[in-house]
């Protein structure tokens, strides 16, 4: 028998690349993967994501003069022990993704704030569906202890003393005080925030129809129901309207943060008007947001 091998052409030394992890199973196994960021091209994919793992395989490539990586501790203490002289630097996907995080972070402790410029601190309940009505009977039982903790600050009573005091711990207390945490309508992250820029676009060429959204997102690979996606075009529906007798809700944090960020020509009218509301009413909020 004649076995044919055929030579594998020895590629350039690696000279930047980037590390990250990756699931194998999401939230149960993980491993890391490497790449050569001047070929774009993935060099190695390694059994796990522990640090003594990179570091034997960054001893192996002593031509390495830069690495990209997540702001993680592991990969960086794994790249100064085998690569002391290589520079190690945060890659762009992390940069942005903590950018983003900062940007959602400032809105939240604003949004005391927020609702004032915006007016919709008044909530007419005759407008509320059964899931909201449960909602903003919550808001009402916080905002009375919300006043009971702020009147004790503004006396000067120690947040240890409040937090014994209302029997809430010293964290609540702590964000009550900074005037975080109060949005009437406490909304979870949706599973079509990911694909919000998506159905951004498709609303301004004209395809409002949930269902239709629903097929098209299904076709991209969203598995969410069909009901997120028409409460979805309802919510978007009733914001251009924009009739003063419908309900006045404040938008969630997450929500304020992507419409500060993105084209005004992406808007609808309402949520333009909004927008324009907010950035003359917080300067450094829209000092570094597109206009």
């Amino acid at each position: 028998m004649h076995i044919r091998r055929r030579a594998r052409v020895p590629s350039a030394p690696l000279r930047v690349v980037g590390i990250d992890d990756w699931a194998w199973r999401r939230n149960h196994r993980y491993a890391s993967i490497i790449c050569n960021l001047e070929q774009r091209q993935i060099v190695r994919l390694l059994p796990d994501r522990e640090p003594a793992t990179a570091q034997a395989w960054f001893a192996d490539h002593p031509t390495i003069a830069i690495i990209a990586r997540d702001r993680g501790g592991g990969y960086g203490e794994a790249a100064a022990k085998a690569l002391p002289h290589a520079v190690q630097v945060a890659d762009r996907w992390h940069l942005m993704e903590n950018a983003t995080r900062a940007f959602l972070d400032a809105v939240r402790k604003s949004m005391r704030q927020i609702r004032n410029v915006i007016g919709a601190t008044t909530i007419n309940p005759k407008l509320l569906t059964a899931a909201e009505r449960i909602q903003y009977d919550g808001y009402l039982r916080r905002e009375q202890t919300n006043a009971t903790i702020l009147a004790l600050a503004k006396d000067g009573v120690p947040l240890k003393q409040i937090a014994r005091q209302t029997g809430h711990s010293r964290g609540m207390v702590r964000q009550v005080v900074r005037g975080e945490g109060n949005d009437v309508f406490r909304i979870r992250q949706s599973s079509l925030d990911l694909y919000l820029p998506w159905l951004d676009e498709q609303w301004a060429t004209g395809c409002r129809n949930g269902a239709e959204l629903w097929r098209r997102l299904t076709a991209r690979g969203f598995r969410g129901s069909l009901r997120v996606v028409t409460e979805w075009a309802t919510r978007r529906r009733r914001a251009e309207i924009a009739d003063a007798e419908k309900l006045q809700r404040i938008p969630s944090a997450r929500t304020l943060a992507r419409l500060m960020s993105i084209g005004r020509d992406r808007l609808s009218k309402a949520e333009t008007v909004m927008v324009a509301r907010l950035k003359p009413a917080f300067p450094l909020l829209s000092k570094h947001v597109s206009s």
